[in-house]
């Protein structure tokens, strides 16, 4: 793997950029919150690093719109927390569309790729030719890209700068074969840094960004920091189309938990479900929800409806999503553990995104 070569601007003072830089070939270049206090601030708002190619698209940009000429939408998926179940919806979203459409699916955690793991396709090889780099094939509809797949071992680190995994998400879109897409669904990590500015800018440039799904859990501490990627997503001028609670409340089967009295000394298990049978009630059809990460400040829908973004619904937690994850296989396959409930919550957060593309 050829290692990206970072671009440079005369007078841009690499050394002395802030932490969060947006880039000074970005629209916000000089005028984002990133940006103050930063020694370049002055050059970049003036805008002279953004028509060095006299308006014209550089050789990347080119090369990133003729891979993605064939590509009907582009939806970011993203959120500012880490572990709300961002990869989990992009790989629900990507095996539902693929059902009826051709779906790529891109990731770009350099640091901690799921894709391999949640498409059982781990130690696939990626096949480079003249044209590029094939993408690895889940299904005939579904094709995938991860860094997941060009390590040497699953478990080596990827322990790279900024300027590194830039110039990897640029080999990404400038150099895969996706071929004819109806969706190109990009799994980004949590936050609003490197990566996530690399593939604004790039996707911009070269060609276009639909929007952008969040993902969030109930909980304030989640809240705060998605709150963050709402605004990055207003500073970049990517739409949101739309925000999911994940995590929100459960959907367990009863057979699926155990039960004991609170200082846990004794498990009645046995005896709770002993006690639904003498009622009548068919203990295997019951579910359990229970509010796991409580919604202290109004959870999403709140926060939707303040910042006037669409609130797409509410998954719950439930044991068969996660199991689909980890096995690789869909969520809405034939052999998902996954709950009717949740499989059909899950949809209907699909079916409302895909609604606000139009």
């Amino acid at each position: 793997m050829e290692d990206g070569e970072e671009e440079k601007n005369e007078s841009f003072d690499e050394a002395k950029k802030n932490a969060n830089c947006v880039g000074p070939s970005a629209t916000t270049a000089g005028k984002a919150s990133a940006c103050d206090g930063c020694p370049n601030q002055k050059e970049c708002a003036s805008g002279k690093f953004q028509n060095v190619n006299n308006g014209e698209k550089t050789e990347e940009e080119l090369a990133i719109a003729s891979r993605l000429a064939e590509c009907k939408r582009v939806v970011l998926v993203l959120s500012g927390k880490g572990g709300v179940g961002k990869s989990t919806m992009a790989q629900a979203m990507a095996r539902e569309l693929s059902e009826t459409s051709k779906v790529g699916l891109l990731d770009i955690d350099i640091c901690g790729p799921s894709v391999p793991t949640m498409t059982k396709k781990e130690g696939a090889d990626v096949h480079r030719s003249n044209g590029g780099w094939q993408p690895v094939y889940v299904t005939e509809n579904l094709s995938v890209m991860s860094i997941g797949f060009l390590l040497p071992n699953k478990d080596d680190s990827v322990v790279w700068r900024g300027p590194r995994k830039n110039g990897l998400i640029k080999q990404f879109l400038c150099d895969t074969e996706w071929g004819e897409l109806d969706y190109l669904i990009v799994d980004a990590p949590p936050g609003t840094s490197d990566e996530h500015l690399s593939i604004v800018q790039y996707l911009k440039g070269g060609a276009k960004i639909d929007g952008a799904l969040i993902v969030t859990t109930p909980q304030e501490v989640a809240m705060a920091d998605v709150r963050k990627e709402v605004n990055f997503c207003e500073k970049t001028g990517v739409k949101v189309l739309g925000v999911v609670e994940n995590m929100s409340g459960s959907d367990l089967r009863l057979g699926e938990v155990t039960f004991s009295l609170d200082d846990g000394t004794e498990d009645v298990t046995a005896l709770v479900r002993e006690a639904l049978d003498a009622k009548g009630i068919d203990s295997s059809r019951l579910t359990i929800d229970c509010p796991v990460f409580a919604a202290t400040r109004g959870g999403a829908e709140h926060m939707c409806k303040e910042k006037g973004i669409p609130f797409l619904g509410k998954v719950p937690i439930d044991t068969g999503i996660g199991r689909a994850g980890e096995d690789g296989d869909s969520v809405f396959g034939d052999a998902s553990m996954a709950t009717g409930k949740s499989k059909a919550a899950l949809r209907a957060v699909i079916r409302k995104l895909v609604a606000n593309l139009q």
